[in-house]
């Protein structure tokens, strides 16, 4: 299981809430609550459904800034499409 906290300074206003929950429905496999009193977003899925930068976009795209809270899972961070030099 792939848990998640998302801190957003603005979350209070209710239409970024309904914005956020639009986009976040569409995202098949994820489970999230919003605590609307903290700015806070929980999320939790099954396996990866979304990598860190997409659900960064979706919060900018409603004028929030994410501030991921803890450790972010590897499976969430995009792969590079570069190979390391060999020493």
């Amino acid at each position: 299981m792939i848990e998640l906290e998302v801190y957003a300074a603005g979350l209070r206003d209710i239409d970024k809430i309904l914005e956020l929950d639009r986009q976040l429905e569409a995202i098949p496999g994820l489970r999230y609550k919003v605590d609307r009193n903290h700015d806070l977003v929980y999320l939790e899925m099954d396996e990866t459904a979304i990598t860190l930068p997409d659900l960064r976009a979706m919060f900018r795209k409603i004028g929030l800034e994410p501030r991921f809270i803890g450790a972010v899972p590897d499976e969430m961070r995009s792969k590079s499409r570069t190979q390391p030099l060999a020493t």
